[in-house]
Protein backbone atom coordinates (compact mmCIF):
# COMPACT_ATOMS: atom_id res chain seq x y z
CA UNK A 1 0.00 0.00 0.00
CA UNK A 2 1.16 3.52 -0.75
CA UNK A 3 0.08 6.80 0.83
CA UNK A 4 -1.39 9.35 -1.58
CA UNK A 5 -2.84 11.79 0.95
CA UNK A 6 -2.33 12.61 4.64
CA UNK A 7 -4.74 15.06 6.21
CA UNK A 8 -6.73 16.07 9.28
CA UNK A 9 -9.48 17.50 7.05
CA UNK A 10 -12.28 14.92 7.07
CA UNK A 11 -14.15 16.64 4.24
CA UNK A 12 -11.07 16.58 2.00
CA UNK A 13 -10.45 12.96 2.91
CA UNK A 14 -14.03 12.03 2.05
CA UNK A 15 -13.87 13.91 -1.24
CA UNK A 16 -10.55 12.33 -2.20
CA UNK A 17 -11.95 8.89 -1.42
CA UNK A 18 -14.95 9.64 -3.63
CA UNK A 19 -12.67 10.76 -6.48
CA UNK A 20 -10.71 7.51 -6.24
CA UNK A 21 -13.89 5.45 -6.07
CA UNK A 22 -15.25 7.14 -9.20
CA UNK A 23 -11.94 6.38 -10.95
CA UNK A 24 -12.29 2.71 -9.99
CA UNK A 25 -9.28 2.80 -7.66
CA UNK A 26 -9.52 0.79 -4.46
CA UNK A 27 -8.39 2.67 -1.38
CA UNK A 28 -8.26 2.43 2.39
CA UNK A 29 -8.07 5.00 5.16
CA UNK A 30 -5.36 4.29 7.72
CA UNK A 31 -5.18 5.73 11.23
CA UNK A 32 -8.87 6.60 11.45
CA UNK A 33 -9.37 4.71 14.69
CA UNK A 34 -6.14 6.02 16.18
CA UNK A 35 -7.20 9.57 15.42
CA UNK A 36 -10.59 8.96 17.04
CA UNK A 37 -9.00 7.41 20.13
CA UNK A 38 -6.83 10.47 20.74
CA UNK A 39 -9.95 12.58 20.93
CA UNK A 40 -10.11 13.81 17.32
CA UNK A 41 -8.11 16.91 18.22
CA UNK A 42 -6.30 16.69 14.89
CA UNK A 43 -2.92 15.64 16.24
CA UNK A 44 -2.83 12.45 14.17
CA UNK A 45 -3.76 12.81 10.51
CA UNK A 46 -5.51 10.07 8.60
CA UNK A 47 -3.81 8.53 5.55
CA UNK A 48 -5.45 7.64 2.24
CA UNK A 49 -3.74 4.54 0.88
CA UNK A 50 -3.90 2.79 -2.50
CA UNK A 51 -2.31 -0.37 -3.92
CA UNK A 52 1.20 0.11 -5.27
CA UNK A 53 0.07 -0.53 -8.85
CA UNK A 54 -2.55 2.24 -8.60
CA UNK A 55 -0.32 5.03 -7.27
CA UNK A 56 0.16 6.90 -10.56
CA UNK A 57 -3.52 6.66 -11.51
CA UNK A 58 -4.57 7.78 -8.03
CA UNK A 59 -2.23 10.79 -8.06
CA UNK A 60 -3.50 11.78 -11.51
CA UNK A 61 -7.15 11.47 -10.44
CA UNK A 62 -6.53 13.56 -7.31
CA UNK A 63 -4.54 16.13 -9.27
CA UNK A 64 -7.28 16.47 -11.88
CA UNK A 65 -9.89 16.86 -9.16
CA UNK A 66 -7.93 19.61 -7.47
CA UNK A 67 -7.59 21.50 -10.74
CA UNK A 68 -11.34 21.26 -11.27
CA UNK A 69 -11.90 22.40 -7.71
CA UNK A 70 -9.68 25.45 -8.01
CA UNK A 71 -11.33 26.38 -11.31
CA UNK A 72 -14.76 26.72 -9.71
Amino acid sequence: MHEVLRTNDLVLLSYAGHVLQEAGIEHMIFDGHTSAMEGSIGALPRRLMVNDVDVDAAKLALHNASIMLSAS
